[in-house]
């Protein structure tokens, strides 16, 4: 005789608190690592102010987002890494199976955005790439199928482009993975090592960042920078100012 299961089943109650239509736009609004407000939120999900409370503490309750106090004003955002690395793979899900891929995505986002705390689009996939070519990234299938490591040489590389690697190690989460990318349906990089890499690109002004949403722009200096010190040559349509 089959087990009754739980009436309270946490994946499909997880399940069903993104799938709602208006409580889906919410966390993929917050996809981009910027908090909003509920009646930021609320608009975004075409919804009521009081309808999209009801929706947020659902996912609340979910532990898919977490809210921060400001003063008077309190902000929402997505409760981790976990959760956007979830709906980033929903979205490769959604896909149209078969035939050749054509991606749908806006050409700017296609480009270059942000995956939460680390770069994703065309760029993300490209650089990927290079530092597969490079030698600098392995795969560690031994460990992971879908994990990397940095080779002696790649350590050196970052070392030198002012990545602190051992800082990087310690943080609670995994080093470097193969994170596929929804629109380009191949693999970006993830983990520590790749939110490090966002943000050395950031600081030293190699790409900017849209304020209101994911995008990432990359700049003529940035352009120059790729090439100079991984040796990847952006393709003519990758957003450049």
């Amino acid at each position: 005789m089959l087990a009754t299961q739980d009436a309270r089943d946490p994946v499909a109650s997880i399940a069903a608190a993104i799938g709602e239509r208006a409580r889906a736009r919410m966390l993929y609004a917050l996809l981009d690592g910027h908090a909003r407000t509920s009646t930021e939120l609320a608009a975004v999900a075409e919804v009521t102010p009081s309808t999209a409370s009801v929706h947020l503490n659902r996912l609340r309750e979910e532990r898919l987002v977490k809210v921060l106090v400001q003063g008077k004003h309190h902000y929402f955002r997505l409760a981790g890494r976990q959760v956007a690395d979830a709906l980033e793979s929903l979205s490769v899900l959604a896909g149209r199976p078969g035939g050749t891929f054509q991606p749908s995505t806006p050409r700017l986002l296609r480009a270059a955005r942000t995956c939460y705390d680390h770069m994703a689009g065309a760029l993300a996939v490209a650089l990927t790439d290079q530092l597969l070519r490079n030698n600098w990234l392995v795969p560690e299938s031994n460990v992971r199928a879908d994990a990397y490591e940095l080779s002696q040489q790649g350590g050196k590389a970052l070392t030198q482009l002012g990545i602190d690697l051992a800082a990087t190690r310690r943080l609670r989460r995994r080093f470097a993975y193969a994170c596929l990318d929804w629109s380009e349906r191949r693999p970006h990089l993830g983990g520590a090592l790749a939110a490090a890499l966002l943000e050395l690109a950031v600081q030293r002004k190699w790409v900017l960042q849209d304020p209101d949403g994911r995008a990432l722009e990359v700049t003529r200096f940035g352009r120059r920078q790729f090439l100079a010190n991984f040796g990847l040559q952006l393709e003519p349509s990758a957003p450049e100012i």
